[in-house]
């Protein structure tokens, strides 16, 4: 199986006192912000839109976290620093820069909710440790079976799919991929970067 996602820096920072703050919140209460159990964000990138749903019923931890982090503007600026076609897209933890960003503590690995790795779908990156996720996320370029859980291993967290935008996540597929300028990734960084812009809730 192809060995996936670069190791998330855990370490803190000077932000984490707000992080803290949200993170003192229960699930419930953060969830109780939305008024859907089927939020809708809206991912604007250097690439064109991408309109997602996530599934707070299956995954809410892992849609709450997501929230906290765009009510942060955690996202902003920051880049798809890992492209695969035929793959995957990472994204949500890099700046324009290739600096990792500091990150609040991880989460418990929801990957048994029933939901599949199947193209389109978004889920939460991680490292070889299962509840090692907390802001990277990839969208499912394909069908990727391989992410999902089984009797004796951990999956990759599915918390939602793309409603619109599928053709924004293949042009990024189709960049020119390669190291970074700063030697920092030894590959499948789009030569092009790509940005995000804003994410916001939208419903």
């Amino acid at each position: 199986m192809r060995k996936f996602l670069i190791g998330l820096i855990l370490s803190l920072s000077l932000t984490l006192p707000v992080l803290a703050v949200e993170g003192a919140k229960s699930t419930d209460e953060i969830l109780a912000e939305l008024s859907s159990e089927y939020p809708q964000f809206l991912i604007v990138t250097t690439q064109g839109d991408i309109l997602v749903e996530l599934d707070a019923r299956k995954a809410p931890i892992t849609v709450a976290n997501f929230y906290s982090r765009v009510k942060e503007g955690f996202y902003v600026d920051t880049i798809f620093h890992r492209v695969i076609n035929g793959f995957v897209a990472q994204a949500g933890g890099m700046t324009a820069d290739y600096q990792a960003k500091d990150t609040p503590d991880s989460i418990p690995n929801e990957s048994g909710n029933g939901l599949k790795n199947k193209r389109g779908t978004i889920a939460m990156a991680r490292t070889n440790k299962p509840h090692s996720a907390t802001t990277q996320f990839f969208f499912n370029l394909v069908d990727n079976a391989e992410l999902d859980p089984l009797a004796t291993r951990w999956g990759y967290a599915v918390f939602g799919e793309v409603k619109e935008g599928l053709d924004v996540l293949d042009r990024i597929a189709h960049l020119p991929t390669g190291p970074s300028p700063d030697g920092s990734l030894a590959s499948d960084v789009p030569a092009t970067p790509v940005v995000i812009k804003s994410i916001t809730l939208v419903q």
